[in-house]
């Protein structure tokens, strides 16, 4: 990301913080609304999880300009996610919701450049989690024996 791009994640941002609560319940309102499927795969209190979702996007926002340091913490939240079973697919549906909340909660704060931000950092996001979920998967499944060979 560029230093511009970090600037305006991290300022847009700050406008979230004061609402987070209810910026959590509208996210998860819009995800339910386009997969309901993925519903099943949140256990316990939405305010609960809601609160650990903006304080982990608060995170990554807060380590934008320090790599080395948050893409370690993205593959371990990957890595358990999969876990989860959460699936590749599910982060397209997230970042959907996410991007439309950020629009809907930030309005003319969310311009051109805001969205193309956030899309730029939830691509980051999303690609090392999934990279790292599938890594973990790998890991934990068995190699598989060579056929055996036909004989004439």
């Amino acid at each position: 990301m560029t230093p511009e791009q970090i600037t305006l994640v991290r300022s847009s941002f700050a406008r979230v913080v004061p609402v987070a609560r209810s910026t959590a319940a509208l996210f998860y309102a819009h995800l339910f609304e386009a997969q309901p499927a993925l519903r099943a795969l949140f256990k316990g209190d939405m305010d609960d999880q809601g609160a650990k979702l903006l304080q982990m996007i608060g995170a990554a926002v807060g380590l934008l300009d320090k790599p080395q340091t948050l893409l370690p913490v993205l593959r371990q939240l990957g890595a358990r996610h999969g876990g989860y079973g959460v699936q590749p697919a599910h982060y397209d549906a997230v970042g959907t919701a996410l991007l439309k909340t950020l629009a809907q909660g930030l309005g003319p704060h969310f311009d051109a450049a805001t969205r193309e931000a956030w899309t730029t950092m939830y691509t980051l996001v999303a690609t090392t989690m999934i990279d790292a979920a599938e890594q973990a998967a790998a890991a934990l499944t068995p190699p598989q024996p060579a056929p055996a060979a036909v004989t004439a």
